[in-house]
């Protein structure tokens, strides 16, 4: 039988950084969405770790939702991963109490960032936590030759990706409702950017 679990190197460099910061942001209790979950890898490290909370997986990928099914075989509180495009319309869930998105925005057309904006507001409450975490531009620069060479390679592969502006993502969250984030600076030259749901739309 073959083993549909896949293995993202990156995973084990951030992981325990990322659920560091993620102590501090997500609620004791609920569900928390990842979107892009890819291998699945960090929603199992994070249900582990953080057992108070449900995980609802998603990938718009059908082997990384495979993937992610074989990894959290067993795991009491992931939930079987979700068919879901940032970008689209209508997501297949109505309500979270907090959503995640690690590494997407830079690796998706900036539709997928826009929509992942508008898909928080929707199904977040009040107070309620959008994480990021990735690289980004500040001040329309980069924070580290690393990314600067990161972005060229990402804009060959597809010139619709690249690193993105954190104002520019900001304004994109406010635009729909959310405050003017946190941001933690992480190890490699990422950043966790926390908006928190400020009001209805």
């Amino acid at each position: 039988m073959t083993d549909a679990r896949r293995e993202a190197p990156a995973v084990a460099r951030n992981r325990d950084a990322i659920l560091a910061v993620l102590r501090s942001i997500l609620p004791a209790r609920g569900l928390v969405l990842e979107v892009a979950s890819g291998s699945g890898e960090h929603a199992l490290h994070f249900a582990a770790a953080l057992p108070g909370l449900a995980f609802q997986p998603s990938d718009a990928d059908a082997e990384a939702r495979a993937s992610i099914d074989a990894w959290a075989k067993g795991a009491p509180n992931i939930l079987p991963a979700l068919a879901l495009d940032a970008a689209a319309r209508d997501w297949p869930v109505a309500r979270a109490d907090a959503v995640l998105c690690i590494n997407m925005i830079h690796i998706a057309p900036w539709a997928s960032c826009e929509g992942l904006m508008r898909g928080a507001a929707r199904i977040l409450p009040a107070g309620a936590p959008l994480v990021l975490y990735g690289p980004f531009k500040r001040g329309g620069a980069h924070t580290a030759p690393s990314n600067d060479a990161f972005d060229a390679d990402l804009r060959a592969r597809n010139p619709a990706w690249g690193v993105r502006d954190l104002e520019a993502v900001a304004d994109q969250a406010a635009a729909v409702g959310f405050a003017p984030p946190d941001i933690t600076p992480m190890p490699a030259n990422n950043l966790t950017v926390a908006f928190r749901r400020a009001s209805a739309r």
